[in-house]
């Protein structure tokens, strides 16, 4: 008898993890590909969020098999000492790091128009994986209200 349920238990995981290995292969088949193109680095941190936001699409490394290509921008710039010691002294410290934008356009492969495009402004010169995550947050929202 206990041969039996061990026998269903392990057939009930068995199927539990096909079930769930089934349900994570099916949105990537219809989820779109987006080849990023390259930003001095900038581009893996837009991959890694992607993935961390859960954005339902796929990252390719091919760019011919691609239906949107994700084209950026990013500009750090660095308050200089003087500028900073002068915030302290006369204002306030904050914003001291310097700041970070960034822009990205979410391009149709095929016909060349802009599909989406965000725009993300973070206080510190060095804030890549906050500017990458956020621009994943609103791609994702993108995605989902607007299914292709």
């Amino acid at each position: 008898m206990t041969s039996v349920f061990k026998l269903s238990g392990i057939a009930g995981l068995v199927l539990t993890a096909a079930c769930a290995w089934g349900q994570n292969e099916g949105p990537r088949g219809t989820s779109p590909r987006i080849y990023i193109q390259s930003q001095d680095g900038f581009q893996s941190y837009i991959s890694a969020a992607i993935v961390k936001k859960h954005v339902p699409a796929v990252v390719t490394q091919n760019r011919s098999e691609a239906r949107f290509l994700l084209a950026s921008s990013v500009e750090a710039k660095e308050e200089s000492a003087g500028s900073k010691i002068a915030r302290c002294l006369f204002v306030y410290c904050a914003g001291i790091q310097g700041t970070q934008t960034a822009t990205v356009q979410l391009i149709d492969a095929q016909t060349q128009e802009v599909a989406w495009a965000y725009n993300v402004r973070k206080g510190s010169a060095s804030a890549y994986q906050s500017t990458a995550e956020s621009i994943a947050k609103h791609l994702k929202e993108f995605l989902e209200k607007h299914p292709r």
